[in-house]
């Protein structure tokens, strides 16, 4: 009892500085406007899912991808603001962007300039009509990282939350989800985004929802993810799923 009541202070003690943080990472004119979430459902930008990280085992991976996150740039752009926050996030060596020179960082729009990334999809392409799991995975593998590429139908939902929440405790590592938003409640179709924590108790996994402004961070169930993800996507024939991806060693 003496122990959950001190994790209890702590959490209230700690909870208005991370409300300042969801509100700096949030803020702004990219979630102004943002569709009301269902039920199922727990916005990050809210008191209750606020505490969800504070009380989450894992959580490693959030304040990685959090100093990275990006808004998708157009609507088909999921998978690369994805990619560009993680391969930011992982430290691998970027191009230099025009806007920023000299700096180099991976942005949406120098992501392309690697010519074996062009020969996995084009932009032209995924601008037109997005991309698939294993495309998701050739892209990345396009650059200096390990790539693992799990789709739904050849796995479970208990090693999916395994290794997933596994891979959120660790440095160095990052998930990429592809999953059906209908599934979940969400308009509408097929979407890609980093999962940047995982809270055993609740069994709720954040999705740091690069369409910002469409939806907030959200905490969805591992299960409700789960079913999302064991969709088909028309384009491929094959289930939705994840990616795991790490430096190359």
């Amino acid at each position: 009892m003496k122990l959950k009541l001190t994790r209890a202070i702590a959490i209230r003690t700690k909870l208005p500085a991370l409300l300042l943080l969801s509100a700096g990472l949030l803020g702004g004119r990219a979630i102004a406007q943002t569709l009301p979430l269902p039920d199922e459902l727990i916005a990050f930008n809210s008191p209750e899912g606020s505490e969800l990280l504070l009380e989450s085992e894992a959580r490693d991976d959030f304040w990685s991808l959090s100093s990275q996150f990006v808004t998708q740039v157009n609507q088909a752009y999921c998978g690369v603001a994805s990619m560009v926050m993680v391969l930011n996030s992982l430290g691998i060596p970027a191009p230099e962007s025009p806007q920023y020179a000299p700096y180099h960082v991976f942005t949406q729009e120098n992501f392309f300039d690697n010519p074996a990334t062009r020969q996995v999809i084009t932009p032209e392409v995924v601008a037109r009509q997005g991309m698939t799991l294993a495309e998701l995975g050739g892209l990345l593998s396009s650059y200096a990282v390990s790539v693992q590429v799990y789709h739904s139908q050849d796995t479970t939902l208990e090693a999916f939350r395994q290794q997933v929440a596994e891979n959120l405790d660790q440095p160095g590592n990052f998930v990429l989800v592809n999953y059906l938003r209908s599934a979940i409640g969400q308009e509408r179709g097929g979407h890609i985004s980093p999962i940047a924590a995982y809270d055993r108790e609740s069994d709720r996994f954040l999705i740091l929802d690069v369409a910002r402004y469409k939806y907030p961070p959200v905490w969805v169930e591992a299960e409700d993810l789960w079913r999302a993800m064991a969709t088909v996507d028309s384009t491929s024939g094959k289930t939705r799923g994840f990616v795991l991806v790490s430096r190359d060693r």
